[in-house]
């Protein structure tokens, strides 16, 4: 066995002996269609016929890819009527659509980073801010999560020219907000640029518009945002919004922009059906809010801001068991352990997607509540 199979090897046995190994599995089979609990998918928007419909409808005119890079051939109608329709739901003046939320992360941090930068960023942020922002050319600090009194501390004994502080509208480890009012009065005070990955805001926070509509920041030219088609839009694709001029930079900057096939023409066209219906049906961003609640309170556990709740465990071993057992009663939940939490504590995480009726909330809620405490018991 050579050096590298070796090293395989071992870290298969380490997965193993600490009891974090991970499965690529599509959900189970059945006469009974499972409730998802676990997925992105807040409101429900991904089975929508309004989006099929939207999907199909390009893929007929246009194809099933974007063929090339967006500054080459890439760049299609749907991907323009995409950034039109994210403008109008977040009131922001220009967007610009990657491949993904990873690669717009990726992209807007590199390109704005240089030498002289200093990235100061909350200690929960999601995995592609992190890899954008050690990418980026410039120095890394991490300040302890939603303190902004070490932020403020780090950008009063700033050095270098230039800062870009990094946060999440709402976070999807604990569902907490961000006071992205403070934080932007923060680097408003201090000349630094705040970047908000909205990932888990769009269609649930500020009624479906985002955490950075609802804290009067939209359009603000010291805020850039960034969002994920993925998660409340039921489709793909990621997006950053700010003023025009970013967008000209990131069109010639952004290395994920430039060297990356772009997004699918109909997941654009699916997301750009997904916007108008959020700005036109708040009942769905209700719903959310309703199961949520149900969740919470059946479950004994304080409610999150957004979407996703989540129940700490006292083990690894003890999150998987909960989640197979959930599984085995038609119940599907997050199953979360190190390192894909930032504070070591394994969890099951809980949509409250707007697809459920308030019964099917009830109903999962209990039975999510009997696993925890079954496997308590026989601790």
């Amino acid at each position: 066995m050579g050096a590298m199979q070796e090293w395989l090897a071992q870290a298969a046995e380490d997965r193993q002996s600490t009891g974090i190994i991970r499965r690529a599995e599509s959900a189970p089979s059945g006469s009974v269609e499972p409730l998802d609990l676990a997925s992105y998918d807040y409101l429900g928007l991904a089975a929508d016929s309004r989006l099929h419909a939207a999907a199909i409808a390009t893929i007929k005119s246009v194809g099933t890819g974007a063929r090339a890079s967006r500054v080459v051939t890439g760049t299609v109608a749907a991907h323009v009527e995409l950034e039109r329709e994210l403008c109008s739901l977040t009131a922001q003046p220009a967007a610009l659509v990657f491949s993904s939320g990873y690669t717009a992360n990726l992209g807007v941090l590199t390109a704005l980073g240089s030498s002289d930068t200093l990235f100061l960023t909350d200690q929960h942020i999601h995995a592609s801010l992190i890899d954008g922002a050690r990418l980026a050319r410039g120095s890394v600090q991490i300040f302890p999560h939603a303190d902004l009194g070490a932020l403020e501390r780090a950008l009063a004994a700033r050095t270098m020219k230039r800062a870009i502080v990094v946060v999440e509208s709402i976070y999807s480890v604990f569902g907490d907000a961000a006071d992205l009012a403070a934080t932007a009065a923060l680097c408003a005070k201090y000349d630094a640029l705040l970047v908000v990955d909205e990932a888990h805001g769009i269609g649930v926070a500020g009624a479906g518009r985002g955490g950075v509509h609802a804290a009067g920041l939209a359009g603000a030219d010291h805020v850039v945002m960034t969002a994920t088609m993925s998660k409340a839009l039921g489709a793909q694709g990621g997006a950053v919004l700010g003023s025009p001029v970013l967008r000209e930079h990131l069109v010639n900057t952004a290395r994920t922009m430039i060297f990356d096939t772009g997004l699918a023409p109909a997941s654009a066209a699916a997301a750009a059906e997904a916007c108008r219906i959020i700005a036109n049906e708040p009942q769905l961003v209700a719903a959310v809010e309703r199961n949520a609640g149900i969740i919470a309170e059946v479950c004994g556990i304080e409610r999150s801001d957004g979407a996703v709740q989540s129940i700490p465990l006292r083990s690894p071993e003890a999150a998987v068991r909960v989640t197979a057992a959930l599984r085995e009663s038609g119940v599907l939940v997050g199953c979360f352990r190190p390192p894909s939490v930032p504070d070591g504590i394994s969890r099951i995480r809980i949509t409250a997607s707007a697809a459920l009726d308030p019964p099917q909330a009830l109903r999962a809620a209990r039975l999510i509540a009997s696993a925890v405490a079954s496997d308590s018991a026989h601790a």
